[in-house]
């Protein structure tokens, strides 16, 4: 339903005055106003009616005794008649003036007195010669009519005093002043921020009109709480673009600084490695055969991480092939063997030997290299442990291994936890950390199909999981 309101028409003055009374006090104005009308139309129509009536009566009561007085036989002593006071005798025991008694007995038989005026009636028999007297009922009747006029100004005053306690009792706290305080108390909360009471409970909601502004009043504030919730999405989504776009900014700029290191670092590996090779043909110490192997392994591996400085320059595609883990963990280690805490720290790798995935061998073990070696910056310089195991584990798709890589070091911050795997997010602020490292490792993870997250142990330490499909066994 739809309510319109002419636009021509504009309160005056006292209409402005009025609206801008409050509510109980308009309606106790509006009460007066009422009594007032019903007790002016009652007077001056019923009143008058009742009035013309009771006068009928006396006129023709009066005409009914005038004719009993004019007749010589005395008046029957009937119930209710002793309010005329009929009296016979003397003049002198009637209480006849003089004058009255003069001309009665000019004129026997006649009546003296006006039956509109006068209180009583006089008259003398002309053949017994007695006197006569007889009260008229005018005051009777202007005493019944002032009854009436107050009987009806107290039934009207008790009805409109039991309107009032009926409407300002019960209906109006029940029908109006509810719903008023109801969407007062929610606007107020609105205006608060206590967003809890801001809507006002079905309870409260009347199905009249009050009741469809509420209803609107809620669906209003509904809406404007749903664009709110939005804007601020919106606005966190445009706070994360221009983070993101920030940091896509540095990752850009990264990878061209990476480019031209691998490129400047690529010589002197060649250099190095080939130095390497020809000092394995001609050392003859089994010692010294051990070091330069571990050099050249080292030098390898210095041209695969060259080369993965890359891939922030440039997206290469990788050779998948299936991997046995347990050796490509132990060689991850071995390359961390040049760091001096990798001696006094406990390594046990507890994955089992028929753990197999598809992948990339070099970018596998650049993802264990940084979860180990951010494992042993993490632990303590003596009782260092690290432990990587792993388990197998059914999911939709096939067969999967769950990879865990877990330390006795301090764990992983709480602030920093949930954005661990951003880039340049790092508790590290010297030289040894780059916030990179996750990054990276998360990024060759989802480029195997799999998913990494990080967590820290109950008793102390930091645990980071890898889930990657396995791959189908070896043909027998």
């Amino acid at each position: 339903m739809k309510f319109f309101v002419s636009e021509d028409r504009h309160p005056g003055y006292l209409g402005k005055r009025f609206g801008d009374l409050k509510v109980r006090l308009k309606l106790i104005i509006l009460h007066n106003l009422f009594f007032l009308v019903l007790t002016g139309s009652v007077y001056f129509t019923v009143f008058p009616l009742l009035e013309q009536r009771v006068s009928g009566a006396r006129s023709r009561e009066i005409s009914l005794i005038t004719q009993a007085f004019l007749a010589d036989a005395p008046l029957p002593r009937l119930p209710g008649l002793e309010i005329y006071s009929y009296e016979e005798g003397a003049p002198e025991t009637l209480g006849i003036s003089p004058p009255i008694r003069i001309w009665l007995d000019d004129h026997p038989g006649r009546i003296h007195g006006d039956s509109a005026r006068d209180e009583y009636l006089y008259r003398k028999n002309p053949n017994s010669g007695t006197y006569r007297k007889i009260r008229l009922p005018n005051e009777y009747y202007r005493q019944a009519l002032i009854l009436i006029r107050t009987a009806l100004f107290v039934v009207l005053g008790v009805i409109y005093i039991l309107a009032v306690l009926l409407l300002e009792l019960v209906i109006m706290p029940l029908y109006v002043y509810r719903p008023l305080r109801a969407m007062l108390a929610a606007d107020y909360s609105v205006m608060t921020g206590d967003r809890a009471n801001e809507i006002i409970p079905p309870a409260y909601i009347p199905r009249d009109e009050i009741g469809q502004i509420m209803l609107s009043r809620n669906s209003t504030v509904e809406q404007l709480r749903s664009r709110e919730e939005d804007l601020e999405a919106a606005l966190a989504r445009l706070e994360n673009a221009k983070q993101s776009l920030a940091d896509q900014d540095r990752l850009a700029s990264l990878g061209m600084l990476s480019a031209g290191v691998a490129h400047e670092l690529n010589t002197p590996l060649a250099v190095l490695q080939g130095s390497i090779e020809k000092l394995l043909e001609t050392v003859k110490s089994a010692s010294a055969q051990e070091r330069l192997l571990r050099m050249q392994r080292v030098a390898t591996r210095l041209r695969s991480i060259s080369e993965g400085l890359l891939d922030f320059a440039r997206v290469r595609k990788q050779r998948s092939e299936p991997v046995s883990i347990r050796p490509l963990i132990d060689e991850a280690w071995s390359l961390l063997a040049l760091d001096e805490k990798s001696g006094a720290a406990h390594f046990e790798n507890a994955v089992p030997a028929d753990c197999r995935l598809i992948g990339n061998p070099d970018r596998l073990i650049q993802v264990f290299v940084n979860l180990l070696r951010n494992a042993l910056q993490a632990i303590p310089e003596s009782d260092g442990q690290i432990r990587v195991a792993a388990t197998p584990y059914a999911a939709t798709l096939g067969r999967w291994w769950a990879i865990t890589v877990e330390d006795n070091g301090p764990g992983i911050p709480e602030d920093v936890l949930p954005d661990i795997f951003e880039a340049f997010i790092t508790t590290r602020l010297d030289s040894r950390g780059t916030g990179l490292g996750l990054t990276v490792t998360e990024g060759i993870i989802q480029q195997h199909g799999g998913t990494i997250t990080a967590s820290n142990n109950a008793n102390g330490g930091a645990r980071i999981e890898i889930r990657l499909p396995e791959a189908a066994p070896n043909p027998a």
